[in-house]
């Protein structure tokens, strides 16, 4: 996509996170792929440049800027590395928690550190048998004086292992949506632990852990909002999350884009570039429109939720189309590399990996679909 329409001040905020990019994560994304090595100094240099808090207020050290702004920086890291953009945006959902349901002591406390990067936050939420069903959770929180005291087992929670703070989501009343809560817990609370690592398809930079919680005492005042506005609280933050999810897939889609479009200027079969066949060109045609609809889709969704309009319907549908777009990108990137799309020699198959963990993430595409369905057919 050609980015003239963009303000000034939206082509600088691009720049500084393409240099970004470049600098911090690109020399070392295929290494630490490999071996499944996360660096918090990368979201402290991040941060430095205001990209872990682009939408966060001002009041509290982020960039007060918007989610279209938050978009673009996003895109341009996750075209080097899907896992570190992920990061910031999984670090921004106790950003987004806090900002609209957390009191002036919570935001103060907690925000300023994730909104610089010198923090990383995480966000957890599902369990064995809560996944995309979250009001199925079992994770308790039973309230002693001034203190709720937590046991369970929270499962998929990216970077639980290197966060700070950490959003979890844990039962304090009956079965069902209104009996669920929302805790700020710290990283060094006795009892709270990260346990296994998964080992993942894609994604490796990012840690994907299981939280165990073992009579984890959580002040009171570590209560987010009210009791039982847990599950709309959650909800709420994934329909922001969503936004960056597919601001995310763009970046991983963009990248096999241009990967696959050069090499095939590159490749020579049957005496000409594999580019000058017809075939070739229809499948770059096909991933640059996907590309273009995807980012237009998430662009609307991002100025709704900027301009404080209703934009949970947008973020599904930018979601959805963006992540399965990207999946479809990326798969049609390696098969014009052919053998070479197979190797990791070349960074097409790693593209194809991100982008199949982006279907998957903060609500499912399935989940997606039920809540555009519902949204047309309800009265």
């Amino acid at each position: 996509m050609h980015y003239e329409h963009l303000k000034p001040e939206h082509k600088a905020l691009k720049e500084v996170a393409a240099k970004a990019a470049a600098q911090f994560i690109a020399p070392i994304v295929e290494k630490d792929e490999e071996t499944g090595t996360f660096r918090p100094e990368i979201i402290k240099e991040l941060g430095k440049l205001g990209l872990t808090g682009v939408p966060t207020p001002e009041a509290y050290g982020g960039a007060g800027l918007g989610y279209f702004e938050y978009c673009i920086a996003l895109e341009e890291l996750a075209a080097v590395s899907g896992a570190y953009a992920v990061s910031v945006a999984v670090s921004g959902l106790p950003q987004v928690i806090l900002s609209l349901y957390g009191n002036e002591v919570q935001k103060k406390k907690y925000i300023p550190r994730l909104a610089s990067g010198e923090a990383v936050g995480a966000f957890s939420l599902s369990e064995s048998s809560a996944g995309s069903d979250a009001a199925g959770l079992k994770t308790k929180a039973t309230k002693h004086g001034d203190e709720y005291v937590l046991n369970g087992t929270k499962l998929w929670t990216t970077q639980g292992n290197v966060a700070e703070t950490v959003v979890v989501f844990a039962r304090t009343g009956g079965d069902g949506p209104k009996g669920v809560s929302a805790f700020i817990v710290e990283k060094d609370t006795p009892g709270f632990r990260a346990g296994k690592k998964e080992a993942k398809m894609g994604m490796n930079i990012s840690p994907t852990c299981e939280m165990i919680l073992e009579d984890v005492k959580v002040p009171a005042q570590n209560l987010i909002g009210r009791e039982g506005q847990g599950l709309k609280i959650a909800l709420s933050a994934l329909d922001s999350g969503r936004i960056t999810i597919a601001a995310t897939a763009i970046g991983v889609a963009r990248a096999a884009l241009e990967y696959s479009t050069q090499y095939s200027k590159g490749r020579t079969q049957f005496g000409k570039a594999i580019a000058e066949f017809q075939g070739i060109q229809f499948m770059l045609a096909d991933m640059a429109t996907a590309l273009e609809a995807s980012r237009l889709l998430v662009f609307r969704a991002a100025e709704l939720r900027d301009q404080k309009l209703p934009f949970t319907m947008q973020a599904a549908m930018a979601k959805m189309f963006a992540t399965d777009s990207a999946m479809k990108i990326t798969t049609d990137a390696v098969q014009i590399l052919g053998g070479n799309g197979y190797v990791r020699e070349y960074p097409v198959e790693r593209y194809m990996r991100e982008a199949k963990a982006a279907q998957i993430v903060e609500g499912t595409n399935q989940i997606q679909r039920m809540i555009i369905g519902r949204a047309l057919t309800k009265d």
